[in-house]
Parts: structure tokens; sequence; C-alpha cells
């Protein structure tokens, strides 16, 4: 068995790993992804009861 050289890799807390949502009037998150708050805020309309909210990615349990 031949192994190749190791790869260094850097632990990241997974509790410090949020992404960006928008609840719907609904309660129900939106289907889609956002590259960050700034593109949720654009796509959400608070007008008609849309948030944005940033959740931990461990506590995203319903994706």
């Amino acid at each position: 068995m031949t192994t190749g050289p190791a790869v260094d890799v850097d632990w990241v807390d997974p509790r410090d790993q949020v992404e960006v949502v928008v609840l719907l009037a609904n309660g129900r998150l939106a289907g889609r992804s956002f590259a960050d708050r700034a593109e949720a805020e654009a796509w959400a309309r608070p007008e008609e009861g849309e948030q944005v909210l940033e959740q931990n990615l461990v506590c995203g349990c319903d994706r």
C-alpha cells in the first residue's frame, strides 16, 4: 500500500459556520441558498413579512 503526501487541513469549528436564509411570511424557509447577507436582503420582501436570518449550520436540521 502506498500513501501520498500528508495534506494539512485547517480545522473549522462548525459552530462558527453560518448561512444566510430567508424566513417567508408563512413560517417556512425559502428553498434557495444565498452567497451572503446582501444577496438575501436583495431577494427578500420585508414588506410582505419576510425576514433575513443567519442560521448556524449545526442547527440547520431541516435541510
